[in-house]
């Protein structure tokens, strides 16, 4: 590897840790819900439940959406079109929140890193969004940018299933364990989409996070 690929390593690890101020720890995409109405429950539940988020659902519209901007931010071309579809396509209230919010703060907090130019989002800031073109403008690759993004995520699930009381820390490593081949397989195949690909087939997940909005008793935002 070289310097410059060390170095750009070491951003997207600092970009996608829990400590940089995002906010992601109190989102749970759905996941309190699907455990306050008995859907998961378990290690395996939990691991069915991401995998088909991750193959079938919002994870896998994220990953399109990054690499769609990063493509247009490595081009010089404005990232808005991907920033509105993304917005668009939030399958609830609280999955809007949980895009715009994080990305919002994602902008906010990049600012400590200079770049020669600086992605167009307009003024709409979907996280999957605005990382994919900082990302490209900050020189980190395609495939690492999604692999990142993609561990990130099922991490931050895990974290809030053990919060849920769902699966304990040892549970958690051996769900990322078995979760490996899928983020490498998704990660690696949304490298030749396009926005055509876009779409999901995960309804109990989308109805879980709408009815989480109605929920009185929660430790998260989504």
């Amino acid at each position: 590897m070289t310097a410059a690929g060390g170095i750009g390593l070491v951003r997207l690890l600092s970009w996608l840790s829990p400590v940089f101020p995002t906010g992601g720890f109190a989102y749970s995409n759905g996941l309190e819900r699907a455990v306050h109405d008995g859907l998961v429950s378990n290690e395996a539940q939990l691991c069915e439940w991401l995998r088909s988020v991750i193959t079938r659902g919002s994870a896998k519209n994220d990953q399109i959406f990054l690499a769609e901007s990063w493509r247009r931010a490595l081009a010089n071309e404005t990232c808005r079109p991907v920033g509105e579809l993304a917005i668009a396509l939030a399958g609830s209230k609280e999955r809007h929140l949980e895009l715009t919010a994080q990305g919002e703060a994602f902008v906010l907090a990049v600012e400590h890193w200079k770049f020669e130019t600086h992605p167009d989002f307009g003024k709409l800031y979907p996280l999957p969004v605005v990382v994919g073109g900082y990302c490209a403008a900050g020189g980190i690759p395609l495939e690492i940018a999604l692999i990142g993004y993609l561990q990130a995520s099922i991490s931050n699930q895990l974290q809030a299933a053990i919060r849920l009381s769902v699966l304990g820390q040892s549970g958690a490593a051996r769900s990322l364990a078995a979760l490996e081949p899928d983020i490498a397989r998704l990660a690696m195949s949304a490298v030749g989409t396009s926005l055509d690909d876009l779409g999901t087939a995960t309804l109990i997940a989308d109805i879980a996070s709408m009815n989480h909005e109605t929920q009185t008793v929660r430790l998260f935002r989504s």
